[in-house]
């Protein structure tokens, strides 16, 4: 395709906090360096029932997890209609929703049927952007670098703060990434004991108390001494994080000691440059001032829009370098045994 060719794109995005599907068309435009503009963008929550069956898909057979990849590839797809409207776009990016993610066993499945949601919008889908490293001995993720090396070159550090802080470092002329420790997941989890969906601005941290011997335990856990590449996932969680997060504690004081975890393992990874911060958690002010306290970096946070549709943007750039057969995905993030080009195009019949 000729290099200076626009592309219109809807990035769509579910990660693992369970918070919505987040929808965002954007502008891509390659002259010397790749530039974007996201021009129309929104967050669609989900139902009780699909919290409940996403959080529980895992845990089903596999029949009845084929039937739900279609079903939710309706559900994004009669979302994506209804919120194009007479939008003109060139394809969709889908990351779809984790339900298993276990490199070391080559597995990982991100539902929502691409040929369904092909079929419903009329629309060229590209989805299932991890399976292909795997498959090549890489983690699939984190798969965001990518874009923060082309799209925000200008940044030492790209920190998203979403179900799980992930990290992008560049440095001369290469770059790694990998995650970091899980954030969202895990404080939604413990908000949720206290009846609320999260913890707003983090004023229930804030209330709470540090429990030294629960921090402790959770900066000992073997996966902070590991070296990149490395990625986290829900199955993660729950073998190592959740029987820590016991009753006998309060939740207050579990939130408290919850963000100086997260502050601590995010800020020994950040020297003086400018870090660049995005996610869900960027909102949590008292999450914030923990990375700061324990950082050196410059923290940068963009307007609400980059801090809430980075993902979903990216996603979208993801899908336009597949349909230039350009890498998307990077080995020295993955540690797959090449550089390639992920993605599974499906055309509408």
């Amino acid at each position: 395709m000729p290099i200076n060719e626009k592309y219109r794109v809807l990035g769509v995005m579910s990660g693992t906090s369970l918070d919505g599907i987040d929808l965002a068309i954007c502008t891509f435009t390659k002259d010397t360096n790749w530039k974007f503009k996201i021009e129309k963008s929104e967050t669609l929550e989900y139902t009780y029932y699909w919290k409940k069956t996403l959080s529980e898909l895992h845990t089903r057979s596999e029949s009845f997890i084929s039937e739900i990849n279609i079903e939710y590839g309706k559900l994004l797809a009669e979302t994506i209609n209804i919120f194009l409207a007479e939008e003109k776009i060139d394809f969709i990016a889908s990351h779809g929703h984790t339900i298993l993610h276990q490199p070391k066993n080559n597995i990982t499945l991100q539902i929502g049927d691409g040929e369904t949601m092909a079929n419903i919008t009329k629309t060229k889908i590209i989805n299932n952007f991890r399976s292909l490293d795997v498959s090549l001995n890489g983690q699939g993720a984190p798969l965001v670098p990518i874009g923060d090396l082309h799209l925000f070159s200008e940044y030492k550090y790209c920190v998203n703060l979403g179900g799980f802080a992930n990290i992008s470092i560049k440095e001369n002329n290469t770059i790694i990434a990998f995650d970091i420790c899980p954030v969202n997941i895990v404080m939604n989890a413990i908000s949720k004991r206290l009846k609320l969906e999260f913890d707003m601005n983090g004023n229930l941290a804030k209330k709470g108390k540090i429990i030294p011997e629960l921090l402790e335990e959770l900066n000992n856990l073997p996966f902070y001494k590991r070296k990149p590449p490395k990625s986290l996932a829900r199955e993660w969680v729950e073998e190592f994080i959740n029987p820590l997060l016991t009753a006998t504690y309060k939740n207050e004081d579990l939130l408290n000691t919850f963000c100086e975890h997260v502050g601590m393992q995010i800020g020994k990874l950040l020297d003086c440059n400018s870090a660049f911060f995005t996610g869900g958690g960027v909102f949590n002010t008292y999450l914030m001032s923990r990375i700061s306290h324990y950082s050196k970096a410059e923290v940068i946070i963009p307007n609400k829009e980059t801090s809430n549709f980075k993902e979903a943007l990216i996603f979208g750039f993801l899908g336009v370098l597949r349909l230039r057969n350009e890498v998307n995905c990077l080995q020295s993030v993955t540690g797959a045994k090449e550089d390639n080009c992920g993605g599974e195009i499906n055309n509408p019949m």
